[in-house]
């Protein structure tokens, strides 16, 4: 069992970091984080140097890596800018599900457009009236002819606003038993007539992410937009899911690993009492509490994105991967936040950005909760 990542994992890595470093410059990012506009610039420099989308085949556009490539990737940029971080690791979101299950001819038409920097997805799973309970879906996709008809509103949507099209989770066989028997995975292009989008309004966090409603009115779109097998859509979703939910977890290690290199960095200078904040063993207990967390964190996501790529799919594992990430991201940050004290309240020091962005880790893709639910259910099977 090797516990260390290759040559060419380490310059992956390295090179994430370097162009974070180059790129995500401190007051362009408080300018998106104000005025809360996605880093449009710096994603397509990120899709230049093949970052977005690293996990797809070369054909694709893509660098034929695995997750745990994409996950190295991503924890580098939320380390060094938590919204710049998670509005680029989200800018490909479920195109995954046609990479896994679409037809060569959606791959081409809109994975390529990914990864070259000229289109942004986005995945319709939440309604109103569900939340994280996707077993049953309000909105509809009706079959006529050679059209599915669409109606129905998504909510909370990541990209929703921005996005070139959506992958939406539509219910096509209305008697199904149980319901979510009777699902579809269909993409619906963002200038389909009867197709609209708002904004959901002011969010606590990942202000360069924006985060949308989306109404289907009669929307029409061919049969060829389905994506894998008509009524296993639920299925397609949760295997992405279980995909998804490992780059939540690294979206959380990288924020949990900024906010605790920039508390480190200010106990070794902050000044108190006419000692260093880091000469206080509270601080250093606090310091080394921090760290332990990260570290364990590190070792589960890794863990869930190296068995993903051996072909395993493991619930249980990407679900713990998920929930605990997301937890030491928000504690580390509430920490950091303590130990800069006052000045850990301002957003000019960051900290408590990253854990504005933190919290959000422990509610998309599936709560703390439906986490704890998944990993149950893997451990108690059928009572």
């Amino acid at each position: 069992m090797e516990f260390r990542l290759s040559k060419e994992q380490d310059a992956i890595q390295k090179a994430a970091r370097e162009f974070a470093q180059g790129e995500f410059d401190k007051e362009i990012a408080l300018e998106h984080e104000r005025s809360h506009t996605f880093p449009s610039e710096i994603w397509k420099k990120a899709c230049e140097l093949g970052f977005m989308g690293i996990h797809f085949p070369e054909k694709y556009g893509g660098q034929d890596y695995g997750i745990i490539e994409n996950v190295l990737v991503v924890e580098e940029f939320c380390r060094q800018d938590s919204g710049i971080g998670i509005a680029l690791s989200l800018a490909d979101f479920s195109s995954e599900i046609i990479l896994r299950f679409g037809s060569e001819e959606q791959k081409e038409r809109c994975l390529i457009p990914i990864t070259e920097g000229k289109a942004i997805s986005s995945g319709g799973f939440t309604e109103p009236d569900h939340g994280s309970d996707i077993t049953l879906m309000n909105t509809t996709a009706t079959r006529g002819g050679d059209e599915y008809i669409i109606n129905g509103v998504k909510t909370f949507i990541s990209n929703g606003t921005i996005a070139d099209f959506v992958i939406v989770l539509c219910q096509t066989d209305p008697q199904a038993k149980p319901t979510y028997r009777g699902q579809s995975i269909i993409i619906v292009e963002k200038e389909t007539p009867g197709y609209t989008t708002a904004d959901v309004g002011e969010k606590m966090g990942i202000k360069m992410s924006p985060t949308g409603e989306l109404s289907f009115s009669d929307v029409r779109v061919p049969v060829s937009n389905l994506v894998g097998q008509e009524n296993r859509g639920f299925y397609h979703v949760l295997e992405f899911f279980d995909e998804s939910r490992i780059e939540i977890g690294a979206q959380a290690l990288g924020i949990a690993q900024g906010a605790f290199d920039r508390t480190l960095a200010y106990t070794k200078e902050r000044t108190q009492f006419g000692k260093k904040l880091a000469e206080f063993q509270v601080t250093q207990h606090k310091l080394a509490d921090m760290a332990a967390k990260i570290e364990t964190a590190r070792l589960i996501v890794y863990k869930s994105a190296w068995n993903f790529d051996q072909g395993n799919i493991d619930p249980k594992l990407t679900s713990i991967a998920k929930m605990y990430a997301a937890r030491v991201a928000v504690e580390v940050a509430d920490e950091a936040i303590q130990l800069f004290g006052g000045y850990g309240y301002m957003l000019e020091y960051e900290v408590e950005r990253f854990y504005r962005d933190a919290k959000v880790t422990e509610i998309y893709e599936g709560t703390r909760e439906i986490q704890k639910n998944t990993i149950a259910s893997a451990l108690l099977g059928k009572l």
